[in-house]
């Protein structure tokens, strides 16, 4: 039988678990046995002790057929305690016995007649449920043979002594006797197929229920597994907002102790802040840790649908959400560390771009201070002259200041103070104050199409200053042309954010594909008398109002800068 199992592929373990699974029920198996003949006959002496006229032996034979059962019962339990080989065998042998004791009862009280025929029932159905097909077949066999025997002495007489005590009156007929043979052998079959099936059924649902509760086990285990290992602390909370879970990671940042902290109001130990959505994508909060330091945290939130464990029904938690965060104080310093060394770095190149554009104009102021004062100590001045000098001097100057002042804006961006204000008005004041200031720019000619009531919301002096160096710009680069510059301005809606759109048009020769990923670079310039300090301080100042600068691609030749403006929330 061993080697049969071994030979399936069975490992020891689950030949074991299989036996031990025998073992109990045919342990069941002697247990009802007692029980049932015992409560059978009782029942039936009961009744004839009431007057009823059924067929029963004499009260020491009776006593005598329980004493055996018992006897043989309580022996066959002792040996099924000690039994580790051949639980099949043994369980096959007990339900024969238990066929050898039903046709014992149905030969005693009646044969054809018996009221308790339908015993033979009882090891055909145990044994398809135990031992499967061949554990119900067998029985069936023997119950057959067996009631094919009591029919036989029935027919020919050989019937216990007592038969004659009682009103029994025996069939004579064959073909009866054979009928009741046949209905009986066809159901004992029948039921032994039937539980065969079933049992056959049992067993296949709690192969795969065993097989789908170690996948569900060991998917459990895998997932607490990445749950406690990740790097990123996860805490979830309730409808309630008591938190629910909380791994390791979590644990690690914050402190606290898993048992300490479990179903728990959130709050207490967090800030209530962290639970209201918001729209933006990354999330930073001080979080203070049980020593009592504080830590920057960057974390998100989302909602998690699961099951309401506080409902009868299957309805779903709509309010539980999940936390992820994450140490970042760390990072913060590293990126702070690295906006410095960038900032240094450019520094450095913006002391060598003023060294440079520096020395050309002092040159320019100097050469000219000499030739005044030589001019003057001759008394030779022609006429002109030195209105030509000083008109020198005061473009090197103002050259001077303007280079200065990019890179005061550059290296020290002042705060933004946002308020409301009307566009269009703000853009003719730039458009004039460009005019007014820039002698090179005054032939060009600039249109608005601005609506008179949009209105607009950033810090009005820095957003004159992005127009003032971007109308500068087109303004140069549409020198060559007779077309104006056109300004059109918008409110619109850009992924459910409301923004004002301010584009500048104009007809020059456009940006070259080669150079758009190094214009806002500072110092890059593609005009000699260009600090290149322009774009670079548009950037940094469309930054801090968290917008943003692109441009466009049109048919004609050109340039169409678009700047974008968030619109706070109404």
């Amino acid at each position: 039988m061993g080697k049969r199992r071994h030979s399936k592929g069975l490992s020891d373990s689950t030949i074991q678990e299989h036996d031990r699974y025998l073992q109990r029920h045919i342990l069941w198996l002697l247990m009802v046995r007692v029980i049932l003949f015992t409560l059978l006959i009782a029942i039936t002496a009961f009744l004839e002790s009431m007057g009823h006229n059924i067929v029963l032996p004499p009260q020491s034979v009776t006593l005598a057929f329980l004493a055996i059962v018992f006897i043989y019962s309580i022996g066959s339990v002792a040996l099924l305690q000690n039994k580790t080989r051949h639980i099949r065998r043994f369980g096959l042998i007990q339900l024969l016995s238990d066929t050898l004791f039903a046709a014992l009862l149905v030969y005693g009280t009646g044969c054809s007649q018996s009221i308790f025929t339908s015993v033979f029932i009882f090891p055909v159905i145990s044994g398809g449920l135990i031992l499967y097909r061949i554990g119900g077949l067998i029985p069936a066999a023997a119950a057959t043979i067996m009631y094919g025997i009591i029919l036989s002495c029935e027919y020919l007489h050989i019937l216990p002594p007592f038969y004659a005590q009682s009103t029994y009156s025996s069939v004579q007929s064959s073909l009866t006797l054979t009928n009741i043979f046949a209905v009986y052998g066809v159901t004992f079959f029948t039921a032994a197929l039937l539980s065969g099936m079933l049992a056959g059924k049992l067993r296949s649902t709690e192969e795969k229920l065993s097989r789908t509760s170690l996948q569900v086990d060991r998917l459990h285990r895998f997932y607490k597994q990445i749950f406690d290992d990740i790097s990123t602390g996860i805490v979830t909370v309730d409808e309630k907002n008591c938190i629910t879970s909380y791994n390791s990671a979590a644990e690690k940042i914050t402190g606290f102790p898993a048992e300490e902290i479990m179903n728990r109001p959130f709050t207490d130990f967090f800030a209530p802040g962290m639970l209201i959505e918001k729209t933006e994508n990354r999330h930073v909060v001080d979080l203070k840790k049980k020593d009592g330091s504080m830590i920057r945290v960057g974390y998100s939130l989302a909602r998690l649908n699961v099951p309401a464990e506080s409902s009868s029904d299957a309805s779903i938690c709509t309010n539980c959400k999940v936390i992820t965060m994450k140490d970042i104080s760390q990072i913060e310093k590293m990126e702070q560390q690295v906006r410095d060394a960038e900032k240094m770095a450019a520094i450095g190149e913006l002391s060598a771009a003023i060294a440079h554009d520096f020395r050309n104009p002092l040159a320019a102021i100097s050469g000219s201070a000499q030739l005044m004062t030589m001019d003057q100590a001759n008394q030779k001045v022609p006429d002109g002259t030195t209105r030509n000098l000083i008109d020198i001097i005061l473009r090197e100057s103002n050259r001077m200041a303007k280079t200065i002042n990019d890179f005061l804006q550059f290296a020290c961006p002042s705060t933004i103070t946002p308020e409301w204000f009307a566009l269009g008005r703000m853009v003719a004041e730039t458009v004039n104050q460009l005019v007014g200031s820039n002698g090179y720019v005054q032939e060009c000619r600039i249109v608005m199409d601005i609506p008179d009531h949009l209105d607009c919301w950033a810090d009005r002096q820095q957003l004159q200053t992005i127009l003032l160096h971007l109308l500068e710009n087109s303004c140069v680069a549409s020198s060559q042309t007779i077309q104006p510059i056109l300004i059109k301005a918008e409110e619109k809606k850009q992924q459910a954010q409301n923004i004002i759109a301010i584009k500048i048009i104009d007809q020059g020769p456009g940006i070259d594909e080669k150079i758009q990923d190094k214009i806002f670079l500072p110092f890059f310039s593609t005009r000699e008398n260009s600090s290149g300090l322009g774009l670079a301080i548009v950037k940094q100042l469309l930054q801090h109002h968290e917008g943003w600068i692109s441009f466009l691609k049109q048919e004609n030749a050109g340039c169409v800068v678009e700047i974008c403006l968030p619109l706070p929330p109404s």
